[in-house]
């Protein structure tokens, strides 16, 4: 489906480039305008422990998975080929799946919840689900704006099921269009060894308008 701009927001955050720390602000609200707005800037939303006020995020340095970057090992091939991949199908399931609260660094509430599926109604953003036997094994959910896919959480409840998604995912955007821009937000150790690098602020910020004026991949189109 062709996403629906929803109303505009009322807020206006801070130029990140006068910002030297990661939290760019805190406030606002979790309305799809502002949190589009927000993506579109470099921003994403993140609670902070103990505080009510959502707090705005812009990492100075971004973890980002080039498009033609992920190590893909033969075990990973060898797992692809268990699974069933689909895409939109069990977006619920799938944020249920990243939200469990016996996750280390649990952080989706209400909130967050709420806010994404109103953008997932509207057409922003988008699950891949990875299954085996029908059961959901795996899975991971983002945002799309034109070339940027800001991935948000994923996870696995077998081996390797997150990664066959995130292959899936590359897959995607991997269509011939140069420039798409695949958001992890930071660089963990995982990730790194998965292909992420780190990218400053400053370019991010020139990749990220390059992301924005590409058309969205086919399949989001």
């Amino acid at each position: 489906m062709t996403p629906t701009e929803p109303e505009p927001t009322r807020w206006v955050f801070p130029d990140p480039t006068q910002v030297d720390e990661e939290i760019v602000a805190i406030g606002a609200d979790l309305a799809p305008g502002t949190v589009l707005s927000a993506y579109r800037q470099s921003l994403f939303p993140m609670p902070l422990n103990d505080y009510e006020a959502m707090a705005w995020w812009s990492p100075v340095q971004r973890g980002v998975l080039p498009i033609n970057g992920l190590r893909i090992t033969r075990s990973m091939r060898q797992s692809a080929a268990k699974f069933t991949v689909t895409v939109d199908q069990a977006y619920d399931e799938v944020v249920a799946g990243c939200a469990e609260a016996s996750r280390p660094g649990a952080w989706i509430d209400s909130r967050i919840k709420a806010a994404y599926r109103e953008l997932y109604d509207l057409g922003w953003v988008h699950s891949i689900e990875v299954r085996r036997g029908g059961v959901l094994a795996g899975g991971l959910y983002g945002v799309a704006i034109n070339g940027l896919f800001a991935g948000e959480s994923m996870f696995h409840r077998e081996r390797d099921a997150s990664k066959v998604a995130l292959m899936a995912l590359v897959d995607i955007l991997d269509d011939g269009q140069e420039g798409r821009l695949l958001d992890v937000q930071w660089l963990t150790g995982h990730l790194r060894r998965l292909g992420a690098v780190e990218m400053s602020r400053t370019r991010y910020l020139v990749a990220l308008r390059r992301a924005l004026s590409l058309p969205p991949p086919t399949i989001w189109r």
